[in-house]
């Protein structure tokens, strides 16, 4: 499905959220700090961006008391960008983005989105989707300050890229652990929700490891342990930031389920640790790589169970077995139908691929295959995808 022109995944529908609401809600929030020290959260002296054109830009100073929502916004938000996408005048069809409006260079606003500043000297995050057709690209620091910037690279498969805008002294967000996020607690959104700049909503994690896969006429894009919040999302997130209450990023802002195309209260997060891997990789030059089994499969159901000849009725029947990937090394067969990766049970062909995704090269996990109506496991090691 062709993903809308919003700068936006579609994830059943489009890329949305909520702005949650209630004062029992906000005491929580503002209240259950464990003792954290908001003021030592911002980064001291106050940060000043130092651009190559000799502009600066001063954050806002706090208050004197300053609530948890308030310290977050000000360390994080000089991090996040606003991203305006250009293409010429004759492009794609339908391409006339949010302005509809020819520039000096003959090109038209086509796309925006959000993106994180990643290096003091100017590699910004953002998603695929976002930057997908463009010719120009320009980065907004805020209404009057905006870069020129080049596509570094992307990795469409991840729905990730990275831009780069000449730049030094930029503030880079502080990157923090999404492995190590629970259930609950309490996150805030930052980006450009319909083009409006440096909006910030909070939430909290409403839970861990979706996945899901989306197809398009040239690719698939393979989602694997997102991170769901209520905190709003609207379209113009994509490629924003989601952050813990210490102003750490944990995810990149993606995709949302919703029947209207906007705030739905369920919006999706890719996290950092998997994001930020592949964005390391784009910068220094190299060909993004992910983790690789190595068997092409075919989804069992009671359906079909009988004609493929196995008596398990969910799994991942194997049709293929590459020679010499993991698979073929610790003797996983054509005929074998994976039930487990790790310590998830899997049902249909895409779970595994998600599964596999979900992890980085070099990781050792357990697979678990049903092969004339036993249950055999394999410790795999996987490798890269490269060249495969």
């Amino acid at each position: 499905m062709k993903r809308p022109r919003t700068a936006l995944a579609a994830f059943f529908a489009s890329i949305g959220g909520v702005i949650i609401g209630g004062l029992l809600v906000f005491t929580i929030i503002f209240l259950a700090t464990d003792g954290l020290d908001l003021r030592k959260i911002i980064n001291e002296p106050t940060p000043v961006y130092q651009l190559l054109a000799g502009d600066t830009i001063n954050i806002t100073p706090l208050s004197d008391d300053p609530t948890l929502a308030e310290v977050v916004a000000a360390k994080a938000l000089p991090s996040v960008v606003n991203i305006d996408v250009y293409v010429r005048a004759s492009g794609p069809s339908g391409g006339t983005g949010w302005k509809d409006s020819t520039t000096d260079s003959g090109l038209i606003e086509y796309s925006l989105g959000s993106g994180v500043v990643l290096t003091e000297n100017g590699y910004i995050l953002t998603n695929y989707h976002v930057i997908e057709g463009g010719e120009e690209f320009m980065v907004r620091f805020n209404q009057d300050l905006q870069l020129k910037a080049v596509l570094v690279g992307s990795d469409p498969s991840s729905d990730l890229a990275v831009l780069k805008v000449e730049a030094t002294g930029l503030i880079p967000m502080d990157i923090g652990d999404s492995d190590n996020i629970n259930v609950g607690e309490w996150v805030m959104a930052l980006g450009s929700p319909f083009g409006l700049e440096k909006t910030v909503s909070v939430g909290v994690v409403s839970a861990r490891f979706r996945s899901t896969t989306m197809e398009s006429l040239n690719q698939t894009t393979i989602y694997a342990n997102m991170i769901q919040t209520d905190a709003a999302i609207n379209p113009g997130n994509s490629g924003g930031a989601l952050v813990n209450r210490k102003g750490e990023l944990i995810g990149i802002n993606t995709l949302i389920v919703s029947s209207t195309e906007s705030s739905a209260g369920i919006g999706f997060a890719i996290p950092i640790n998997y994001a930020y891997n592949i964005a390391q990789q784009i910068i220094a030059g190299k060909t993004v790589e992910h983790a690789f089994l190595g068997v092409k499969m075919t989804t069992v159901d009671p359906s079909n169970a009988q004609s493929l000849g196995t008596t398990a009725l969910k799994g991942a029947y194997v049709d293929l077995v590459v020679n010499g990937s993991p698979a073929d090394r610790v003797g996983i067969r054509i005929g074998d139908v994976i039930v487990r990766v790790g310590d998830v049970p899997v049902a249909t062909a895409s779970e595994v691929m998600l599964e596999i995704r979900g992890h980085l090269v070099g990781d050792t996990i357990t697979i678990v295959v049903v092969r004339g109506g036993e249950q055999v496991t394999f410790d795999v090691v996987l490798d890269s995808d490269i060249n495969r």
